[in-house]
């Protein structure tokens, strides 16, 4: 069972709604129609035409969180109706002299953007509460590694398979979005234009970026090219371990199984690097293993992909990957490692949509994940191991499962001990002039344990 409640306080007093939820889907509707009640002026922060939101979160045996989500700044607007991929797919970073920075892509999300679609751009001097378009130069961010040099992967434009010199495919896949098929080749046969880990790096203390091709050594790895290109991907998150080491968990990740034959299912990959990211060995693997209780479409979807990564206060490795593609709506599911990625546990449905799910501990112990499509929800972890999650938050309202109201990919940025940005797209704004437009929007979440 699982206790929501909202509150309000108004002239000094307290009111307190309170809502018994059992599943997910439940939990979704029902708290969405109190939240109603919030848009009519019932909660702390609320501005015209959207509300800020404050719910105390229960479940039994865990603590309860006390959750504050302001209300949104607007970010950005598009002037007329866009297209899938423009206006959408946020992300956050801070720079070096403490600028908050948004940027979200301006461009159709094929393999022919890669490495060359525009963006927007903005830029926050207050922690998020407002935004400017950026002037001069860029600011400086990217994943800071203890030797003080900052990196950042690079996914550069993908090549033409008929300017490569490329060994014979050992198998597909069918692209179940594009309806196109994925030739695989042997990662240790390809050639070096096509290999390796394309990285910038900025040396500490230095003021150029460089260029970098770092070697990553897996044997069993494959690659693919898809309509006659061949991109060089790997999108994740990377980390620090306790012993200074760099895991990177990344996807597409295909592969030969020990016997030799091609697993034609996408998985997460584990990879590490002892000499700050100057190249990378294989850690483990979380290949695509499907709940085909909880998702019966799960033998004809292309994998796992999308992966967050996060290392807990207690060493353990959670993982949590997007099932969701052209079959439609499939599970997230999440998986633990207890010796830094070698190994890692069955995967287990965790919710039963998301895109792009994206973790995030706090310094308080709180564990935060973001993911969305439909809409864009927040789940929380109490105890800070990632086994136990509230049922979800939404912060963009949908009618239906197959209502597109956000691209739901976010991005989250630590701003404090207790507290972080959420940023996230928009389908429905209403402009000035009741236009329906694409916008991107930030809030900041605090969460806080309660008693």
């Amino acid at each position: 069972m699982f206790r929501t409640t909202l509150k309000r306080r108004w002239d000094q007093r307290r009111v307190e709604v309170k809502v018994i939820m059992s599943n997910e889907k439940s939990t979704v509707n029902r708290a969405r129609g109190y939240w109603g009640i919030a848009a009519a002026g019932l909660l702390p922060f609320c501005a015209l035409g959207e509300p800020g939101i404050a719910v105390d979160l229960r479940q039994a045996g865990q603590p309860s969180l006390e959750v504050r989500v302001s209300e949104p700044t607007v970010v950005a607007v598009a002037r007329r109706p866009e297209k899938w991929g423009f206006f959408q797919f946020p992300s956050l970073a801070r720079w070096t002299d403490g600028t908050v920075a948004a940027r979200w892509s301006m461009a159709a999300d094929s393999i022919v953007s890669y490495g060359g679609g525009a963006s927007g751009t903005a830029i926050s001097k207050d922690e998020g509460k407002t935004w400017t378009q950026p002037t001069g130069e860029k600011g400086i961010s990217g994943f800071l590694l203890p030797n003080g040099d900052r990196l950042q992967v690079v996914t550069p434009k993908a090549i033409k398979i008929s300017e490569l010199r490329l060994p014979n495919s050992v198998g597909e896949e069918s692209d179940i979005t594009s309806k196109v098929k994925k030739l695989l080749y042997r990662y240790s046969e390809l050639p070096p234009e096509v290999q390796g880990v394309r990285l910038a790096r900025l040396a500490k203390g230095g003021t150029q970026w460089v260029s970098e091709q770092a070697p990553m050594d897996d044997p069993q790895a494959l690659r693919y090219s898809l309509g006659g290109l061949f991109p060089i991907v790997w999108w994740g998150d990377m980390h620090v371990a306790s012993d200074g080491s760099v895991i990177a968990g990344i996807y597409p990740g295909f592969r030969l199984r020990d016997d030799g034959t091609v697993d034609p299912k996408d998985g997460v990959f584990f990879y590490r690097s002892t000499n700050a990211g100057h190249s990378w060995q294989i850690q483990g693997r979380i290949p695509y293993q499907p709940d085909l209780a909880a998702d019966p479409k799960g033998a004809e979807r292309m994998g796992f992909t999308e992966p967050a990564f996060e290392i807990l206060a207690d060493g353990d490795f959670l993982c949590v990957a997007r099932s969701t593609d052209g079959l439609g709506n499939g599970p997230m599911y999440s998986s633990r490692s207890h010796d830094e990625g070698r190994t890692w546990s069955q995967p287990e449905v965790m919710a039963r949509f998301g895109v792009l799910p994206r973790l995030l501990r706090l310094t308080n112990g709180i564990v935060a994940l973001s993911s969305g499509r439909p809409g864009v929800q927040l789940r929380f972890c109490a105890d800070g191991r990632g086994k136990v999650w509230t049922q979800p938050v939404d912060l963009v309202p949908y009618s239906s499962e197959e209502d597109t109201v956000s691209c739901g990919y976010t991005s989250l940025l630590k701003t404090g001990p207790d507290r972080f940005l959420i940023i996230y797209s928009d389908f429905k704004y209403k402009n000035a002039a009741g236009e329906i437009r694409k916008a991107i929007k930030v809030r900041e979440v605090i969460v806080r344990k309660g008693l």
